[in-house]
């Protein structure tokens, strides 16, 4: 079991998470890319003010949940949307799912190796 979280822990989580909710800018959603709590980088992915810019960098961060918020926002791009795809078969994911799904409600058509056709 790990160790439990001080009073002053959980204030301090309490206030990351908050102004993840609240960056507005780019500037505001950079202590987010490197946070430690990876909830805390999916409320900052999820946040309706990033834009692409700041959803391209959270389409690399290790947790799944973080890149399906990107998969899902409103603001990514088609690009940063194909940067989530994996190629390989045997290593896809939730992740690979959610960003075919959004794909596919845009109109992109798939192969049956299960990416992209053409462009």
């Amino acid at each position: 079991m790990g160790k439990r979280k001080t009073e002053e822990q959980k204030a301090e989580e309490e206030k990351r998470y908050v102004l993840a909710r609240a960056a507005v800018t780019d500037g505001d959603f950079e202590p987010f890319f490197s946070d430690p709590n990876q909830a805390i980088r999916n409320v900052a992915a999820a946040n309706p003010n990033a834009s692409d810019a700041v959803l391209a960098r959270f389409a690399s961060d290790s947790f799944w949940s973080t890149k399906i918020s990107v998969a899902d926002h409103a603001n990514s791009s088609r690009a940063t949307v194909l940067s989530l795809l994996v190629a390989d078969p045997r290593k896809r994911g939730v992740v690979h799912h959610a960003a075919r799904r959004r794909l596919e409600r845009e109109g992109v058509a798939f192969g049956a190796d299960g990416m992209p056709l053409g462009d």
